[in-house]
């Protein structure tokens, strides 16, 4: 009766353990740490069930009572254990994979798979020499079922099993919060099996039971491990493809249309300011040229919003780290607000917490950015009563950090509770029926909330209908110094006459855009030479010397880049040379210095920016 039994199980756990071998290996497999110990594992109990199958065909037959027939069963014996051993340190190094996976541990021994593996392998080798070395002997039963081996060697790969066994309970146990997940359910049946069949082979040793356990946790591990489908994975990585793809193709036509329209927009900047300073225009002209003015700068804001949103979404947004005075950003974020604000009946407030300190670190012109985007919205929607600006702070001097608390509290419109969830949307404008005489495109607050929390922060919002709106912004900055510097002046004080007489080169390949440089730099005094291209700029600068090169980047045949490096080989050129482009997304005055140009200028032309580089350079 035992013999038949054994029989039906060896039978059957060949059976099911051939199906799932050929399922595994016919399918196409992401190859991790899961299924690369789930591969092994088959393997093993697959040879475990070919060396069994020998054993119980030759286990009662005249071929192993004595001389080399026995010393072969023994061999193959031993083998069989070694076999089995080798399967229960693969399951105990999964059971190990996804005890550490389930804790979250970041220190997991797994993580230097090269060296456990290296130490598992040269282990196994030494238990299954031992095993092979020491003695066994063949139990031959008189009822006609298979006989059975015991001895040292038996007894060893008993031991080891039983401590496996135990370390695998100590680590599910460890991981005891996370045994819902059916990555555990395989290892929790195995002990629960191995229990059971230890007891029936304690009075029933002819009965082995090894394979048919391990075949049947092969065949639950095949439907609980985690395989993600090949194909899947490759449709993904496809689409994954395509999206990046056409998120460049996006960023390319953003940034590019973002030149075409800053380059027009330079001439009407230019022009109306230069209207805006003529002597001979009557009042009226000139506020149309303000308004001229004031349009071009909103068209600007929607243009660069544009952008940051494509930077954002294509994950180029960069964190760029500087130092700065956080009184002096805020106030100047104030002079910036109060003229949108206008005529309106509206008092602004603003303190600064009297611990904020002198020096801080962080991305200064994002934290600008987040700030003048809630002040301005503030200032637009808010008709009458206050706009509060508020900044506190919490300095941890343990580690050197500062919690930047920042409010901007309005009377003004308000936000219904209903539409909370949507003022953080790309190009959601709340209640747009009322709000029609408001520009803008609905950006501002989404480039807000992905800004802050790019830098670590959040934005939480606060508003009754009819009543008013706070946003709170929560931003950690590097404390670099409590000491609060001297205040440094903003303004320059232009002494146009101190520039007399200095030879300015402008080079572009538009002659709108240059009209417009002649005329922005006209009060200076210049002797201004323009040129349309490359070439003309180089072989000018070998006839004469210039005191400071303003320089279009995008030009047909040479860009600026190619330019510089051409002069920069004409011996003894030693003139600075600006960069001015309507390239102006976030990093490119980076990159336009690490290509050797001493500094940049941005289209629309700003004249703070451009006093700035004249008096660093020629005064």
């Amino acid at each position: 009766m035992l013999k038949v039994i054994q029989m039906v199980m060896l039978f059957m756990s060949t059976l099911y353990l051939g199906l799932i071998v050929i399922l595994f290996f016919v399918k196409k497999r992401v190859s991790n740490d899961d299924t690369e110990i789930y591969k092994k594992m088959l393997i093993t109990n697959l040879n475990a069930i070919i060396i069994e199958f020998i054993l119980y065909m030759t286990g009662n037959t005249s071929l192993v009572k004595d001389g080399i027939g026995l010393s072969l069963f023994l061999i193959l014996s031993k083998l069989f254990v070694g076999i089995v051993v080798g399967w229960f340190i693969l399951i105990a190094k999964y059971t190990l994979l996804i005890c550490d996976k389930a804790r979250n541990n970041k220190l997991s021994a797994l993580q230097n798979k090269k060296k456990l593996n290296n130490i598992i392998n040269i282990s196994y080798i030494i238990v299954l020499i031992i095993i092979l070395l020491l003695p066994v002997k063949f139990i031959l039963l008189d009822n006609g079922a298979t006989g059975y081996t015991q001895g040292p060697a038996t007894s060893f790969a008993a031991i080891l099993i039983m401590g496996l066994c135990v370390f695998m309970l100590i680590e599910l146990i460890r991981a005891r919060k996370k045994l819902n997940s059916k990555e555990f359910t395989p290892i929790i049946i195995l002990l629960i099996l191995m229990l059971i069949s230890t007891s029936i082979q304690t009075s029933n040793p002819q009965l082995l039971l090894f394979n048919p356990v391990m075949a049947l946790v092969m065949v639950i591990m095949y439907f609980t491990i985690e395989n993600p489908d090949i194909k899947m994975i490759e449709q993904l990585d496809i689409a994954k493809k395509q999206a990046e793809k056409a998120n460049k193709a996006k960023t390319e036509f953003l940034s590019n249309m973002s030149h075409e329209i800053r380059t027009p927009l330079n001439a009407i900047v230019g022009f109306s300011e230069c209207m805006l300073e003529a002597k001979d225009l009557s009042e009226e002209t000139k506020g149309f040229a303000k308004d001229i003015v004031d349009a071009s700068n909103n068209l600007l804001e929607i243009v660069n919003g544009i952008l940051d949103i494509s930077k954002i979404e294509a994950n180029k947004m960069e964190i760029i780290l500087k130092e700065y005075n956080p009184r002096e950003v805020f106030n100047s974020l104030c002079k910036l607000v109060i003229p949108r604000i206008g005529e309106k009946p509206i008092e602004f407030k603003y303190t600064y917490s009297e611990d904020l300190p002198g020096i801080l670190k962080g991305d200064v012109a994002k934290l600008k950015q987040i700030i003048l985007n809630i002040l301005t919205n503030a200032a637009k929607y808010t008709d009458k009563g206050e706009i509060n600006f508020n900044v506190n702070c919490i300095n941890r001097m343990d580690t050197k950090t500062s919690l930047l608390y920042i409010s901007v509290k309005d009377t003004g419109r308000g936000i219904k509770k209903e539409n909370l969830d949507k003022l953080f949307n790309k190009f959601e404008r709340i209640d747009e029926d009322k709000n029609t005489t408001i520009e803008g495109t609905g950006l501002g607050l989404a480039i807000t909330k992905s800004l802050t929390e790019m830098m670590g922060g959040r934005v939480n919002v606060f508003s009754k209908y009819g009543e008013g709106s706070t946003f709170r912004i929560y931003l950690e900055q590097e404390i670099i110094s409590m000491e609060i510097p001297e205040s440094k002046t903003e303004e320059i004080e232009i002494d146009y006459n101190a520039f007399s007489g200095k030879k300015i080169l402008v080079v572009d390949d538009s002659k709108i855009n240059l009209k417009v440089a002649e005329n922005v730099l006209k009060p200076y005094h210049f002797d201004i030479v323009s040129v349309t291209s490359g070439m003309e700029a180089i072989e000018v600068c070998g006839e004469k010397t210039f005191d400071l090169i303003l320089m279009d980047i995008m030009m047909p045949k040479m860009n600026g880049i190619e330019v510089l490096n051409k002069l920069k080989e004409i011996p003894g050129f030693n003139v600075p040379v600006i960069a001015l482009t309507a390239d102006a997304i976030e990093g490119t005055d980076e990159k336009y210095k690490n290509a050797g140009f001493d500094e940049y200028l941005s289209k629309p032309i700003d004249r703070y920016l451009l006093n700035k580089i004249l008096t660093k350079f020629l005064k």
